[in-house]
């Protein structure tokens, strides 16, 4: 009897590349066969560690047991209605419990979606329908989605936006703050303000959106006097503030949102990625008089909050109560910390290591030198780790930063071991 083949991660790629669309890219050239909680293992039998979480989906882990359970018994009730068409109670009560914990001491109410940029895309129609205005002003460096009107959000071209334009109108862009790169909190607000002046009227804006920690963009934290003095602009003028939290949400900064650690409350937050533990459900999340701006039936979508989405959220909500993993994501955040700038004070690329609960990166630059970003050297480092056993992505304008996304149920001595791996491979690539 003859064989069948075995399966290795080149034969994949080969199928791969004749068979799937060029624009999908990969980071790396391997095939998952299963994976648990901060391991996965390719269809050759290599185990690695998970540093990537599925781009911030996994802050529960892979196949976190209660979620999977969640899952299974959902599937043997009903797997789709439409909420539109036919309710159910698992829609609500996440909705409840998000309203619940979404930031501000006003009446909230939830819409959920299927993917981030559905989220964000219907925060940008609520905001348009509540305020009777069209302009949206977002901030360079930002990261939004991949429909047209969030890659018009979106503050970085390459490779998002190469060759799809022209993108959506009356969306502009101001500078986001970095102190790292010379742009202070005063110059990015006074950005917004040169809008005012250059661009659109501020009677013309219904809603500034900006992500707490910023994704693609590098991972460079909004300071809290930054969102406070764009909230006095946006109050002075009627405009909303919309945070988009789908990848700082679901507890990835140490908070359910980010924006809890902001010194004002946005009025609407867009929420995805690792709310069900990877499985597909966004939402919008804000100002019950706001979200109820847009007619019955301007809203929602055909897999809109799905049942086995809901379940999984609800899941990963009582995950997070159990394990206590608000608390994990400080102290692993703080431990990512100290374990990179341990390897900065041997690696003079690394210029900075910066993070906002385990929402963590680290940024190279050729020769420590803050003027030349060092894009080669972070690619080096990501392969190299790759091909010792840890998963990592890059990140940034220039390319030049890694960012850590483990899960946040990965046990310390399996974090401790990622960064021996990532040690090792910086080591390698001097």
């Amino acid at each position: 009897m003859q064989r069948e083949p075995q399966l290795t991660n080149a034969a994949l790629m080969a199928r791969r590349h004749a068979a799937v669309a060029r624009g999908v890219g990969q980071a790396h050239e391997i095939f998952v066969a299963r994976a648990l909680n901060a391991e996965l293992w390719d269809v050759e039998g290599r185990r690695y560690i998970d540093f990537a979480g599925g781009i911030a989906v996994l802050n529960t882990g892979h196949c976190h047991p209660a979620v999977t359970a969640a899952v299974r018994q959902q599937l043997e009730l009903y797997t789709h209605t439409c909420f539109q068409v036919v309710a159910y109670e698992s829609y609500v009560e996440l909705a409840e419990r998000l309203n619940a914990l979404a930031p501000g001491a006003f009446a909230k109410k939830t819409l959920f979606l299927t993917t981030g940029a559905e989220a964000v895309e219907n925060a940008v129609k609520i905001a348009r329908s509540h305020t009777g205005r069209g302009g949206i002003i977002a901030f360079g460096g930002g990261y939004h989605g991949r429909t047209l009107l969030t890659l018009g959000l979106t503050g970085k071209v390459a490779p998002y936006k190469l060759g799809f334009g022209p993108f959506p109108g009356e969306v502009f862009h101001a500078l986001f703050p970095n102190e790292l790169h010379g742009v202070s909190v005063e110059d990015a607000l006074d950005s917004v303000r040169a809008i005012f002046k250059n661009d659109i009227e501020a009677t013309r804006v219904a809603a500034f959106i900006v992500e707490p920690v910023q994704g693609e963009g590098g991972f460079y934290i909004a300071p809290p006097a930054f969102i406070a003095g764009l909230r006095k602009i946006a109050d002075e003028h009627g405009i909303l503030l919309i945070a988009d939290e789908v990848q700082t949400g679901a507890g990835r900064t140490g908070t359910w949102f980010a924006s809890e650690q902001w010194p004002v409350a946005p009025d609407l937050i867009c929420t995805a990625k690792s709310l069900a533990g990877g499985f597909p459900i966004s939402g919008v999340v804000g100002r019950a008089e706001v979200m109820d701006a847009p007619a019955p039936g301007g809203l929602g979508g055909t897999y809109a909050g799905s049942p086995l989405g809901c379940a999984a959220a609800l899941a990963v909500l009582q995950a997070f109560e159990d394990e206590k993993l608000l608390a994990r994501a400080q102290a692993m955040g703080e431990n990512l910390v100290q374990g990179l700038k341990a390897i900065a004070s041997r690696v003079p690329a690394i210029g900075d290591v910066r993070g906002l609960g385990a929402m963590v990166a680290i940024e190279l630059f050729q020769g420590g030198d803050k003027h030349r970003p060092d894009a080669d050297l972070t690619k080096r480092v990501v392969a190299e780790a790759a091909r010792r056993g840890l998963i990592l992505l890059s990140c940034g304008s220039y390319g030049n930063v890694v960012r850590i996304l483990v899960p946040l149920t990965a046990p310390d001595a399996l974090v401790a071991e990622g960064l021996a791996i990532l040690a090792d491979s910086f080591a390698a690539c001097a």
